[in-house]
C-alpha cells in the first residue's frame, strides 16, 4: 500500500498491486486495472519509487527466516469452559 496525495491536499492509501499505468500529463495520473483514475500531487518518479519500496518490503519480509515450530508446552493453553458459574444452562441441559 502506498500513500498518495490528491490535488486537493488530502492523502489516501492505494493498493499498489492494482496500478495498471502511470501518466504524466503534466499532472500525474494513476490508472488502476479497473479503469479508475486518480490525479495525484506526487511526481511520476515519486510514485514509481513508492511502489518499488512497497514491493521490496514485501519481498524482504518473505525472505525472513522461518520461526521454529513451538512445542505444546510453549503454546498458550486455551480450552472450552463448560462449567463456568455464569454460564446459563440450555433447554436441553435442563431436561
Amino acid at each position: 500500500m502506498i500513500v498518495l496525495t490528491r490535488l486537493s491536499g488530502t492523502a489516501f492509501v492505494l493498493n499498489a498491486d492494482l496500478i495498471e499505468r502511470l501518466d504524466s500529463t503534466p499532472d500525474t495520473v494513476v490508472t488502476l486495472v479497473d479503469g479508475k483514475k486518480y490525479v495525484v500531487a506526487e511526481g511520476l518518479l515519486q510514485v514509481v519509487e513508492q511502489v518499488r519500496a512497497w514491493r521490496g518490503s514485501i519481498i524482504a519480509a518473505g525472505a525472513l527466516p522461518d520461526m521454529p515450530p513451538q512445542t505444546m508446552a510453549q503454546r498458550a493453553h486455551l480450552a472450552a469452559v463448560a462449567d463456568h458459574p455464569t454460564l446459563e444452562p440450555t433447554l436441553e441441559e435442563e431436561r
